[in-house]
């Protein structure tokens, strides 16, 4: 149980910061204030909870966060599959719970609203009309394999039994930023299903129609993650994560 809080925690965390800095900060007064964080600043903000949340959760439940890591290190050997579905439910979880928290507080400001049309609403994932760059459902599918693959490859990496004791979250939050700032015009970055479940709950009809993607591919990209880098550092980390 304390595992399934951890995961719960950290999901929470990872969407309210990172899901937060993007409704509430990314335009705060329009995109020629200043004061807007603008997508550096969202990304910086997802790199910030998982190395924050991997110090504080991490020696508790390997700090995954995120059902495609979850999947992906049941693939690479390092996180028993009978684990898994507790764990997905804890991360979809926790992150609806923050998506819930994060609406209450957006929606204390007078004008707010969620226009599900819009690209990336309610910090929403999507593609086509819902794609912040206008991309296709195919570069937005290839986009988040592709992201996802790599994070699961840096994860597995930096918490091998080689690696450098210590330094897993650093280099895990710095992944998470760098593929915000590839991704972010593409689908509004995904790379986890949780976060993308839990602002699509408000964010409206779009966002739930093509949420299917969001689950897909990173799934898919976990799976292809874990097992190239199963072979390839031939692992012998222990199990759970970070």
């Amino acid at each position: 149980m304390k595992k399934l809080a951890a995961e719960f925690l950290g999901t929470f965390w990872l969407v309210l910061g990172g899901c937060g800095s993007a409704v509430l900060a990314a335009k705060f007064g329009g995109d020629s204030n200043p004061l807007g964080i603008g997508f550096v600043g969202v990304a910086l903000a997802f790199g910030l909870t998982v190395l924050t949340g991997a110090y504080a959760f991490g020696h508790i439940s390997g700090a995954h966060f995120n059902p495609a890591v979850s999947i992906g290190l049941v693939a690479g050997g390092r996180f028993p599959a009978k684990d898994l579905p507790g764990y997905i439910i804890a991360q979809v979880l926790g992150g609806a719970l923050a998506a819930f928290i994060l609406y209450q507080i957006a929606s204390g400001r007078d004008g707010f609203a969620i226009d599900p049309t819009s690209a990336g609403a309610f910090a929403s994932n999507g593609y086509g009309a819902l794609s912040p760059g206008g991309y296709s459902l195919g570069a937005a599918f290839l986009c988040e394999v592709v992201m996802t693959a790599v994070f699961l490859i840096v994860i597995m990496g930096s918490t091998h039994g080689k690696a450098p004791v210590g330094f897993a979250p650093i280099a895990i939050g710095l992944a998470l930023t760098l593929i915000h700032l590839i991704s972010i015009p593409v689908t509004n970055t995904s790379v986890n299903p949780a976060r993308s479940t839990a602002v699509a709950l408000f964010a409206g009809s779009g966002a739930i129609g093509q949420l299917w993607l969001f689950w897909v591919a990173p799934a898919i990209g976990g799976i292809l993650g874990g097992v190239i880098y199963r072979w390839l550092g031939d692992d012998t980390a222990q199990v759970s994560g970070t």
